[in-house]
């Protein structure tokens, strides 16, 4: 099957067709004889997946589609929870518990039946994962079974009555400190190491590669890029943003944006509008964007703006009090920010997605209301109800009460329809192109280029030996240095060389050393500004490439080009160059 490009829209140009199809349809879909009727759930196992081809008109076929289905079918198709297992349809015990209180249901394929999902996400953390809070299971361990586990999916999903597009299969491949999906498979360094890089066409050449090995795992829905912009230094985004200039995170976010959905994976902006402007955690409390409007409209918002001038078929919206726009309410519940500002002041015409509804500020509601609260504000996918059932009976209930709006869910539906028939006959290549030299090679590339002096020469800032030490934590970190040392031809020594020590998310002064002649800032490089060592440098993520491309400044066969794309306390942005 042929790989699908997703053609970009320029300037938040709206999809015309989509508007009036889905005009017509909200027309005939409002009670009386053109409303649909209720249907029973399929029964008996799902038949596989058939391939998709391409579509001609994504948007008419959505509404024609929507047209046809019952309530319960409109209502899961904005609901994309996570599962517990790492199968479709055999689970341990324990995932089976989990499944339950979640859905009620035993496995992944039961709850897609049960609630006529349009899609669903896969879970995950790591170590230094500053989105751990609300990733509460586990269903990624290597690219095999992934692939496994999404063919499983759009099996359990074939005999829906929306069967016909092709099922979201979403995660968060950040790359950097959020990514899901490690083992097996080319990580790009972070966000930030791409805007200290400052080279766009490198950023799009590793998103590429990214979307490519995505689309091999049967993933065809990334949350990302981060369009945030770092104005307020936080631990929350931290190095998932581009950096802290509007235009500079800009030119990521598009080239992101066209990098990935050419390989037919639809790219997600976030957190609209902004979480770069709070330091607070949004999974643990409601970050309050205390700016006025004018700053946000210059700061924050123009990546979004470049993200979708560039063809990005979802944004995710954030749990962010912006209190010169809608003060009290979280942006994911505001249709000021998401109806009035995103879509008819930015012209956004896709998806809108809220965050995870298991986080802190979605659950001041009960799962019924808040996803009531979020379609009626705008959004479009409500993504991990913390109660699948429940967040399912309160659409339908709202639905039928008439306290959401028929339009509206159509609306919604229509929206989620047009992209995933955007999405179909997108090639799903064979898993031999994870990790593929050339794929490795864009990533290495994009990372040496964002090597950082901040301190110390242009050149090399060691000569003869060195001895790697690293912050607890980091021996893993520590032992990829070494061997990337060692075959650029770097002596290393257990000790008596010149110290080169690594620092990376979550560490503080504590964690520096004083002995050391190089300080490595691996994640945002804040820190640098408390260390003494005669050089610094900032690799901004802990990425084998990443790695690489530092033992390549190290041995003097590159130059730390890169520039730091946030500001650091009494430091330049570089040392080497203008």
């Amino acid at each position: 099957m042929a790989r699908v490009s997703i053609p970009a829209r320029r300037n938040g140009v709206a999809v015309i067709a989509l508007a009036v199809l889905t005009a017509l349809l909200l027309a005939g879909c409002t009670g009386g004889p053109g409303r649909a009727q209720s249907t029973p759930a399929p029964s008996g196992p799902p038949a596989g997946p058939s391939p998709i081809g391409p579509v001609e008109d994504p948007a008419a076929s959505a509404a024609a589609l929507a047209s046809t289905l019952a309530d319960e079918d409109l209502v899961g198709q904005v609901l994309m929870p996570f599962a517990y297992g790492a199968a479709a349809d055999q689970v341990t015990a324990g995932s089976a518990a989990g499944n339950q209180e979640l859905a009620g249901v035993d496995t992944p394929a039961e709850m897609i039946a049960k609630y006529r999902l349009g899609g669903l996400i896969l879970v995950g953390f790591s170590a230094d994962d500053p989105t751990s809070g609300n990733q509460v299971t586990t269903n990624v361990d290597n690219p095999e079974q992934v692939r496994a586990l999404t063919t499983g999916l759009r099996s359990a999903a074939a005999g829906l009555a929306a069967g016909e597009a092709p099922f979201l299969i979403g995660t968060d491949q950040e790359y950097g400190v959020v990514t899901r999906i490690s083992d097996g498979v080319t990580l790009l360094p972070s966000a930030l190491a791409m805007g200290a890089a400052g080279r766009p066409e490198l950023t799009e050449a590793a998103w590429r590669a990214a979307g490519t090995e995505l689309a091999a795992m049967g993933i065809n829905l990334d949350f990302a890029p981060v369009a945030d912009v770092l104005v307020t230094p936080s631990t929350v985004i931290g190095s998932r943003s581009y950096g802290a200039d509007p235009s500079t995170v800009a030119e990521q976010v598009s080239a992101a944006v066209s990098g990935l959905q050419a390989t037919g994976v639809a790219a997600t902006l976030k957190h609209f509008p902004g979480h770069g402007h709070s330091a607070t955690d949004s999974h643990e409390e409601l970050p309050v964007l205390p700016q006025p409007r004018t700053v946000l409209e210059l700061e924050a918002w123009p990546p979004f703006a470049a993200g979708i001038g560039a063809g990005a078929l979802a944004v995710m919206s954030g749990h962010l009090d912006v209190s010169a726009v809608d003060p009290g309410t979280p942006a994911t519940f505001s249709h000021t920010l998401l109806t009035e500002v995103l879509r008819g002041e930015l012209g956004f015409p896709g998806v809108v997605i809220t965050d995870g509804m298991n986080m802190a500020p979605a659950k001041r509601w009960s799962p019924g209301e808040a996803a009531v609260r979020a379609l009626k504000a705008g959004n479009d996918l409500i993504l991990m109800p913390p109660n699948v059932g429940q967040a399912y009976d309160g659409l339908l209930t709202a639905l039928r009460d008439g306290s959401l709006p028929r339009n509206r869910l159509v609306e919604a539906v229509t929206r989620v329809l047009t992209m995933k028939f955007t999405l179909a006959g997108a090639a799903t290549p064979e898993l031999d192109v994870l990790g593929a030299p050339a794929h490795q090679a864009a990533a290495a590339e994009l990372a040496t280029a964002a090597v950082t002096a901040l301190r110390g020469p242009c050149g090399s800032p060691v000569s003869g030996p060195v001895t790697v030490t690293a912050a607890d934590g980091r021996e893993r970190t520590r032992a990829t240095l070494i061997e990337k040392l060692t075959a650029a031809g770097v002596p290393v020594t257990d000790s008596g060389g010149a110290v080169v020590h690594l620092v990376g998310y979550g560490d503080s002064a504590d964690d520096l050393s004083a002995d050391a002649a190089v300080t490595v800032a691996m994640n945002t490089p804040y820190l640098l500004a408390e260390a003494d060592s005669p050089a610094l440098l900032a690799t901004y993520s802990s990425s084998p490439a990443s790695m690489t491309g530092l033992a390549q400044v190290l041995a003097g066969k590159a130059i730390p080009a890169g520039r730091a794309p946030v500001p650091v306390s009494g430091l330049p942005a570089t040392t080497c160059g203008s």
